[in-house]
């Protein structure tokens, strides 16, 4: 499969295991954009499969109420430059329901999926990469796949999971990413990095298509220079693996982050931080 197949094929399993399980976003009833959607409108209804209004807040906030009611909503936002005008609703709605409700009610079963990230073209409305936004946000997980088979098995556990997720797909990946994927339900870990080479000079740290870019640069980096990296797939933004990439760093005593996002206030630079305090920490303690 390639990326979007690989996203048509967990949401078939999802509305196929979870009957409370609903799909929508804008033109998600005829395929989407992407094609992420194709065929399951027809399989299983428009009660279950549907178009909404151009209306990014209207979308989470429906999203919100359908979880609270305890369906399982799968919300697609067009492109993740969109999202913004439902950030309200998905950090001062979504994330702080269980909180501020004393537990007693939530909206955990939600998950958004949104495109992200740069393709070449499409310019400063189509190519933004908006994870660190949200990981400022307790209460939210952030999810970002780097190929097919992390995209099956890890949305499988955003929509499996209690709390409510963004997964953010990088665009550019849905049709030059393919993998073997098994056409069966499975998921994978959350907030749990892959190692996907190991090495001893250098940790690289990336996700998403950056993973890509950082498989050259391994593979450059031996060729060239002589230098062996180990190359870590953050895979979950938030909350995130601390303590695979501190092990790492702590053996090759250098790290290296790419992201596509800002450099400002990136989430590069909280990854950056926290490694630089926990060696600290495990130097003197």
């Amino acid at each position: 499969m390639n990326l979007f197949e690989s996203i048509t094929s967990a949401l078939d399993c999802a509305l196929k295991r979870d009957p409370s399980a609903c799909v929508f976003g804008e033109d998600v009833g005829f395929g989407g954009v992407f094609r992420c959607t194709v065929g399951l409108q027809e399989k299983y209804g428009a009660d279950r499969v549907f178009n909404t209004p151009l209306s990014e807040q209207g979308i989470a906030g429906f999203a919100i109420g359908l979880a609270v009611a305890g369906a399982t909503p799968i919300a697609e936002m067009q492109f993740a430059d969109y999202i913004f005008p439902a950030f309200d609703q998905i950090v001062n709605e979504a994330a702080k329901f269980r909180y501020r409700s004393g537990n007693l009610f939530d909206c955990g079963k939600l998950t958004i999926r949104a495109p992200c990230g740069a393709v070449g073209h499409g310019a400063l409305y189509h190519s933004q990469s908006p994870e660190a936004y949200f990981a400022h946000t307790p209460g939210l997980k952030v999810v970002i796949p780097r190929g097919p088979f992390n995209a099956k098995g890890l949305l499988t556990a955003c929509i499996n999971d209690p709390n409510p997720c963004i997964f953010f797909e990088p665009k550019i990946l849905y049709r030059s990413a393919i993998e073997e994927v098994p056409v069966g339900d499975y998921s994978l870990p959350l907030s749990q990095a892959e190692v996907l080479v190991e090495g001893s000079d250098i940790t690289l740290v990336g996700w998403g298509t950056q993973v890509h870019v950082l498989r050259e640069v391994v593979k450059l980096a031996q060729e060239k220079l002589k230098v062996n990296c180990e190359l870590i797939d953050l895979r979950t933004i938030l909350p995130w693996d601390e303590e695979t990439i501190a092990k790492s760093v702590a053996k090759t005593g250098r790290l290296l982050i790419a992201h596509e996002a800002p450099l400002t206030g990136g989430f590069g630079a909280e990854i950056a931080a926290s490694i630089q305090v926990s060696l600290i920490t495990r130097a003197y303690y």
